[in-house]
């Protein structure tokens, strides 16, 4: 997986006007972390559409209520088209939250490549953390090398995969991530991560 910033180096200037590469497009989610839960980072999903399309964005789509957002780009590297994102949000929404860009074929290789996957598992507690930059997939060695039985933990590929069969709000493993990786991942459950796969698909 290329690797990705999550837009927390200093943002470069916005899509709109500016010379990306042309070789093809390409087909991208972005994933907000941490909107809309509680009180805090409250956005409504059609001014989110507006900011990416206001970036140059076309075929943009979200899914959900928790900053999921598809849509079509040239084809560049994820972590710049992240970053620009980034910067919009906080200059047209006031909104500073990292965000992890995606291909098409990383988020179905995630969905391929998951280890702990199981047909007879509730998705909604199979877990999927997308990371920031994949060289932040050392800080995971620790996670990796505990046995959270009845929970279970597994690297990828600029991924991590949880099973949580507890739910997540109090488990153990899914507190355990965010204490190691901090702002630097998001989490979707494997059931979003597959409809997220199919609405990138749909153009």
């Amino acid at each position: 997986m290329s690797g990705r910033t999550g837009g927390n180096a200093e943002a470069p200037e916005p899509l709109r006007g500016v010379a990306a590469p042309q070789t093809g497009r390409r087909r991208y989610a972005a994933l907000l972390r941490g909107i809309n839960v509680g009180r805090g980072n409250r956005v409504a999903m059609a001014d989110l559409r507006g900011v990416l399309a206001g970036l140059g964005l076309t075929d943009v789509a979200t899914l959900l209520n928790s900053g999921n957002a598809v849509f079509t780009a040239p084809e560049e590297a994820p972590e710049n088209i992240a970053a620009r994102i980034r910067a919009a949000l906080r200059e047209t929404l006031g909104l500073d939250v990292t965000v992890v860009v995606v291909e098409r074929g990383e988020v179905e290789a995630a969905l391929a490549a998951n280890p702990l996957a199981d047909p007879q598992r509730d998705p909604s507690r199979s877990l999927v953390a997308f990371l920031s930059h994949a060289a932040d997939a050392r800080r995971l060695a620790s996670l990796a090398e505990t046995d959270w039985a009845p929970e279970s933990f597994a690297p990828g590929a600029g991924v991590a995969y949880l099973w949580c069969p507890d739910g997540v709000s109090k488990s153990p493993l899914a507190l355990a991530l965010g204490r190691t990786m901090g702002d630097t991942v998001t989490v979707r459950n494997v059931a979003t991560v597959a409809k997220i796969a199919q609405l990138m698909g749909n153009i």
